[in-house]
């Protein structure tokens, strides 16, 4: 069955408007999402914590090595630093993109905010279920994830492990916006609902359907 346009949504007495989104305070929105008990946010916190440790742990290692002469897996590190802050954010969009278009969204934009270090991908008027909302979100988390742990099992005797390793847990961090949204959804768990963005509004309606 095919999602209700964005008209009818906001036009039909079937679907009720549960809340507005304006994307300039999407980190606090996400932010209060996170603060929340649910059981998704419990579980990617235990998650994140794990993320933290095992990345703080290798992260000091390269460092110790540096310190003995062995300078190579401290520059596999750095090299993954650079990457995770440069072209991971890029990588990270792009599959937002492609899980966009695989949804049917026509006209997908990337865009984003450096002083708040925010970067989101939006399909203007494109309406999205729960359950496709969920496969965008959960993308990049998924397949940066199978990358990483891909790279991990090749060079697991090779310095270029710190490399992997550093970019699986830091990108965990970069998810957190994804799942927080993701979160907000479903705590509607007796009724479908949608949502859809307005790029020249700069916001995001939620509808519930009734």
């Amino acid at each position: 069955m095919a999602n209700p346009t964005n008209e009818e949504l906001q036009n039909s007495e079937k679907y009720e408007l549960v809340a507005q989104l304006e994307h300039r305070r999407i980190k606090e929105f996400v932010v209060e999402q996170l603060n929340t008990e649910s059981s998704l946010i419990k579980g990617f916190m235990v998650y994140q914590g794990i993320m933290i440790l095992v990345g703080l742990f290798f992260a000091t290692r390269p460092l110790v090595l540096a310190l003995r002469g062995n300078f190579e897996p401290l520059f596999w590190l750095l090299g993954a630093m650079v990457f995770s802050f440069s072209l991971l954010i890029v990588i990270h969009e792009l599959l937002h993109l492609l899980a966009f278009k695989i949804t049917g969204a026509k006209k997908v934009r990337i865009g984003g905010d450096l002083k708040k270090f925010i970067f989101y991908a939006e399909a203007d008027r494109h309406v999205l279920n729960k359950k496709q909302f969920s496969f965008i979100a959960l993308t990049p988390l998924v397949a940066v994830k199978i990358m990483a742990l891909a790279g991990i099992i090749l060079t697991i005797s090779s310095p270029a492990v710190y490399f992997w390793i550093f970019v699986m847990c830091v990108h965990s961090l970069f998810c957190a916006g994804d799942v927080g949204m993701l979160s907000f959804l479903n705590r509607f768990t007796d009724s479908e609902i949608y949502t859809f963005d307005v790029s020249e509004e700069k916001r995001s309606y939620f509808y519930r359907e009734i």
